[in-house]
């Protein structure tokens, strides 16, 4: 099954396969020497190896016993007073330091994580904690403090490499090189996307992304058209019939209107409170309970502006 899907048949499982920046490559292999880590604190988008290089520390870096806990599925206390406890209070079998990977931990109820910083340190000498999280603010101080962040923004060299190696593998024909390259540094930092979106175009071993790009960047563009004739019913009306074009995805539409919008020929003056407008909504995108309703109501508001 696994076989089918890129994201999982190619998703690292050695140290050497990660897409990394230098330093961090520095720090993991001194781990994997001293066979020790501290608490440590992924933050990033989606789609950058948090998770996965969580699961690499364990098994290549530490080769460790660890449990690994989804917390946006179990954010509750009991979590944390159940499984996580007791895992974290004994000791290996091999005598090793043990892990908890507590993936997506924004997820985490408020007295769920208060309730963690105790564990943590209480803990400390036998079990070490691997937190990934797409966004800051929704970690409590007390933790960031008992743990080492680490950027994990992949270098853009090794996105490419990485897609070049995946195209070789699957002996995909790629007829224009560049146009490839350009459509990774679109979807850049979510290599996950990114892989995900060629499987997609892949056809008989042929890549084709022209209709990908040039749908999506007429979609832009005829968006934004309507939006400055103030039709905001109307935008609306387009975006949720087109919703296949972007993927539901609103925070990366709110993202391809922002760089429409700052290139249009539009004068300095609206250009600037469009952009204000819509980077404001992609702050809010991160905690919102509905984006699409988040989008709507920053197409209203820039329909008013002009």
């Amino acid at each position: 099954m696994f076989e089918s899907l890129w994201i999982e048949k190619y998703r690292p499982s050695k140290l050497d396969q990660l897409v990394l920046s230098d330093n961090n490559r520095q720090i993991l292999k001194k781990y994997q020497k001293t066979g020790e880590i501290p608490n440590l604190l992924f933050i990033g988008p989606a789609g950058i190896g948090k998770t996965s290089l969580a699961r690499v520390i364990c098994n290549d870096v530490l080769g460790c016993q660890y449990l690994y806990i989804n917390a946006s599925d179990e954010n509750g206390i009991d979590t944390i007073r159940s499984k996580v406890t007791n895992f974290s209070r004994t000791k290996s079998f091999d005598g090793k330091i043990k892990c908890i990977i507590l993936d997506e931990t924004d997820g985490l109820s408020l007295d769920a994580q208060r309730a963690l910083r105790n564990t943590m340190e209480e803990h400390s000498s036998i079990t070490r904690f691997i937190l990934t999280a797409n966004y800051n603010h929704r970690i409590i101080p007390p933790l960031q403090s008992r743990c080492q962040s680490l950027d994990l923004t992949p270098d853009m060299k090794g996105c490419l490499e990485r897609i070049d190696h995946i195209a070789k593998c699957e002996s995909i024909e790629v007829t224009d090189q560049q146009k490839l390259h350009e459509f990774v540094k679109k979807c850049y930092p979510d290599l996950r996307k990114c892989i995900n979106e060629i499987q997609k175009n892949t056809i008989d071993n042929k890549l084709c992304l022209d209709n990908l790009v040039k749908v999506k960047d007429v979609f832009v563009e005829s968006l934004y058209e309507i939006i400055n004739k103030g039709l905001a019913m109307k935008a609306r009306k387009k975006i949720i019939e087109n919703e296949h074009v972007f993927s539901g995805d609103y925070t990366e539409l709110l993202r391809s209107l922002f760089n429409y919008i700052d290139s249009s020929s539009m004068n300095n003056n609206d250009k600037a409170t469009w952009l204000l407008v819509v980077s404001e909504h992609i702050y809010r995108a991160s905690f919102v309970m509905d984006p699409e309703i988040n989008f709507y109501s920053c197409i209203i508001e820039l329909s008013t502006k002009k």
